[in-house]
């Protein structure tokens, strides 16, 4: 897949399509550590569905530009994919596919914005409010752990030792089931992603912004605001049975957060990389409910 370049709220995005160009709009969003290389598979078969599957680098991930506001905040990303929608030609057809990070500026993204999206898939993260219930137990206090590592100041130092050293034990604790052959593609990918030590401190800054104040920019502060609002955009949120990183007894039921049309699948056999350790039955998932009315 070739990379392109798009320019939205003042970045350059660097992205890989697949499908029809005057096919309705699903844009695809990753998380951490991860790049569009682990929606490969998946955005081939959404372009096959008749879809302008695009997925691009998140601010901050090379060769996408770094914040030249600093901002990584959630609000940042959202309003970040409401550009994309309008600068790749999206329309009332346009849908959404967020994995981590990608689903949280999801559900901000279809808050603030509902009009722009008919559907979106969510994976692996929960809405706001499930998070946050879930951070209150200790065994996802426990999970989460890396969160409070790079919020500190040696979280840089230690995520970049021994070429990057750490990424590789999140791949395996997040998803143990996964093989690792299957996975050398992406992990290869984020490291070169995050290779320039300012790649690297922006993706962290995801998790510091979460203890920041909020964006300045307008657009970004609106999505902030509305992060915790419930869209009326159908969600199909997936969560795999084994994910180490956010357990899946600790989110409970995320249909309760969404809009009505909604759907919960959990996969099993698969962890935080559902997508990489289960394509099939994620792709035919998200296929049927993009499908729908």
């Amino acid at each position: 897949m070739s990379e392109l370049r798009i320019s939205a709220r003042g970045l350059e995005f660097a992205y890989i399509e697949r499908g029809p160009a005057d096919g309705p709009l699903a844009l695809f969003l990753h998380g951490f550590p991860d790049t569009p290389i682990s929606f490969r598979e998946m955005l081939q078969v959404v372009g096959d569905a008749g879809f302008h599957a695009v997925a691009p680098w998140m601010r901050g991930y090379a060769p996408t530009s770094l914040a030249s506001d600093s901002s990584y905040h959630i609000g940042s990303l959202a309003a970040d994919a409401n550009s994309l929608h309008e600068a790749l030609g999206g329309d009332e057809r346009a849908v959404l596919i967020g994995h981590d990070w990608g689903a949280s500026a999801l559900y901000a993204a279809i808050a603030v914005a509902p009009q722009r999206w008919r559907r979106a898939v969510a994976m692996a993260v929960p809405p706001q409010a499930a998070m946050l219930e879930a951070m209150s137990t200790i065994g996802q206090l426990q999970r989460s752990w890396y969160m409070w590592l790079f919020n500190t100041p040696i979280g840089a130092l230690a995520a970049g030792a021994n070429d990057m050293a750490l990424i590789d034990h999140l791949y395996s604790q997040w998803s143990p089931g996964l093989d690792q052959s299957a996975s050398v593609d992406a992990v290869t990918a984020v490291k070169a992603a995050l290779a320039d030590p300012a790649n690297l401190d922006a993706a962290l800054s995801y998790y510091r912004s979460l203890f920041a104040p909020p964006p300045i920019d307008p657009d970004a502060a609106a999505a902030q605001a509305a992060m915790f609002e419930r869209s009326t955009v159908p969600v199909l949120y997936l969560h795999g049975e084994d994910d180490g990183c956010i357990g899946v007894d600790a989110i409970g039921d995320p249909r309760g957060l969404l809009a009505e049309g909604s759907a919960y699948v959990r996969v099993p056999g698969a962890g935080h990389f559902l997508q990489v350790e289960q394509p099939a039955a994620v792709h035919r998932a998200a296929l049927a409910f993009l499908a729908a009315s």
